[in-house]
């Protein structure tokens, strides 16, 4: 093993806080079991249970119109065009039943820079969503959004969070934050919010006592670096906010995008990966699997490379399986990998709470809205 790699593997193993140089260390190392391995470690160390928790939750898409033109996105109409769309109120609300009627208490709202939709049209539906369903909880509105609705209704970002936050929004999903490094957002989404812009608006939320969750997206024009730089980013921010719920990270998908590369991240990167998440986000408790874009089987082999939650159940997915990935899991499955693999499941809410045995879900009375096969 060369000296630098030991080195980091020692601090591993000491407890001791990783820095850029050992992540980049690590991850010349192409020994899978022992970084699995140190993983591990420091997964139990912060879980010590064997329990791989998930959530019942629906992905809502209410608009798909967005004037960014991000080009690693193939979900996005622009403005005016044939295919945009902006969901009707009474469909929104008969996604939200059937999300009830199978045993579900959370959806993740999330569209498009939509320039038709103000700080009015969230607060009136949110609002209709907190009367109607009392009981499910409203994770929702990227960074990206978040920012828009505040330039378009003329608003502080403070203000349009405590808005949206009166009206029934409870947590913020941590989508955007792509590569938390200029250099590549520059490339990937010139016209979005900026590696700063993202970390205050998430410090923000915190300080009005919203949680949230961060993500990363690799496997296009970033470099190891950028993806390393992007943890401690996230890293530093806990440390000042203890904000951070959870870290989930996936690979680009390609596929109807204008940001064509040369070969998808393999099984064994997205395993590498989940392992220098786990241990260099030495202050964040929960690493979400990515069986979206992974598939279950990778998914399940990572719960022992660090991982200990398997996501969310998806009655339906639209952003990236508009660019080629099409797996979708209801709790009954996902409950039989998380047994496979040796682990117990149970069902979580959205701050990571304990709600119970998910054999008790009860099943839809009807088939959900759009229901795509699952690819498996």
């Amino acid at each position: 093993m060369r000296p630098n790699i030991q080195r980091a593997v020692e601090k591993a193993r000491r407890d001791e806080r990783l820095n850029l140089d050992d992540a980049l260390a690590l991850w010349e190392s192409n020994d899978l079991p022992m970084l699995g391995s140190l993983a591990q470690r420091a997964r139990f160390q912060r879980k010590p249970d064997n329990i791989v928790t998930f959530i019942a939750s629906r992905n809502i898409n209410y608009t798909n119109v967005c004037w960014v033109q991000c080009k690693f996105c193939a979900f996005y109409r622009l403005p005016n065009s044939p295919e945009g769309y902006t969901l009707p109120d009474e469909e929104i609300f008969q996604k939200i039943e059937e999300l009830v009627e199978a045993g579900g208490y959370e959806i993740l709202i999330q569209g498009g820079l939509n320039p038709k939709l103000r700080i009015d049209y969230f607060e009136r539906l949110f609002g209709a969503i907190r009367d109607k369903f009392p009981t499910v909880h409203i994770h929702g509105l990227s960074v990206a959004e978040v920012m828009y609705i505040a330039k378009i209704s003329k608003l502080t970002i403070r203000e349009t969070l405590q808005r949206l936050q009166a009206s029934g929004m409870r947590t913020v999903p941590g989508a955007g934050g792509e590569i938390l490094d200029d250099e590549a957002r520059q490339i990937i989404a010139p016209y979005k919010d900026t590696t700063q812009q993202w970390l205050d608006v998430m410090r923000t939320a915190h300080e009005l006592g919203m949680r949230s969750t961060a993500t990363m997206m690799y496997g296009h024009v970033e470099t190891i670096e950028h993806r390393m730089k992007h943890l401690i980013r996230v890293r530093e921010l806990q440390d000042e906010t203890g904000g951070f719920t959870a870290f989930a990270a996936w690979s680009f998908q390609p596929d109807g995008t204008d940001l064509p590369i040369a070969k998808r991240s393999s099984g064994f990167e997205h395993l590498k990966m989940m392992a220098l998440c786990r241990l260099m986000l030495d202050n964040i408790d929960n690493l979400q699997a990515s069986w979206v874009t992974q598939g279950p089987k990778i998914a399940q082999i990572s719960l022992d490379f660090g991982v200990n939650d398997f996501g969310q159940t998806m009655m339906e997915e639209n952003v990236v399986s508009a660019a080629g990935t099409a797996f979708t899991m209801d709790a009954p499955e996902i409950c039989r990998l998380i047994r496979n693999a040796g682990y117990t499941p149970r069902l979580r809410n959205a701050y990571y709470e304990d709600m119970g045995d998910p054999d008790l879900l009860p099943k839809p009375k009807r088939a959900p809205l759009d229901l795509p096969l699952v690819n498996a």
